[in-house]
């Protein structure tokens, strides 16, 4: 019978935002399995019209500085852990989903993933109702899948 590695693969979805942050601070200071594979990844949306307002040069930018954004948490775990720099990998999904949350399930699904860890920032119950929670969504959504919440700011 062949050993199974110790390790898993655990999907990270990230933007450039204080939840983010958060969940690569925790990732940093969690003792998790040293062979574990992380997938940094960052899902684009189609934009909104306020978006689309900001112009061509913004809009043109945006991919530069997400990958820029998920090789700095990527160089973190590197450095700051001491994780094998060929268990991280980076991947900026250009194409653009109606939602972030259509995106990452959509890319969970395609990879070979044991566990989604995303960052969530602190709500009131009124964000909560009128933006919705991506979090409980992803929940629902992948209902057999070990799901990490970390609530950050």
């Amino acid at each position: 019978m062949e050993d199974k590695a110790l390790g898993f693969s655990i999907l990270v979805p990230l933007n450039d935002s204080v939840s983010s942050r958060g969940l690569v601070n925790f990732l940093i200071n969690m003792s998790i399995c040293a062979d574990s594979e992380i997938t940094f990844v960052h899902i684009f949306r189609k934009p909104s019209s306020g978006e689309e307002l900001m112009g061509k040069k913004f809009m043109g930018e945006l991919p530069v500085r997400m990958q820029e954004m998920l090789e700095k948490a990527r160089q973190r775990l590197v450095e700051e852990k001491g994780f094998d720099p060929g268990k991280i990998r980076v991947e900026l999904v250009q194409e653009p989903y109606p939602t972030i949350t259509e995106g990452i399930i959509d890319y969970y699904n395609q990879g070979n993933f044991d566990m989604l860890m995303i960052g969530r920032k602190k709500m009131s119950k009124q964000e909560e109702f009128v933006l919705g929670d991506i979090s409980i969504k992803l929940i629902r959504a992948l209902g057999k899948t070990a799901v990490l919440v970390v609530k950050t700011g």
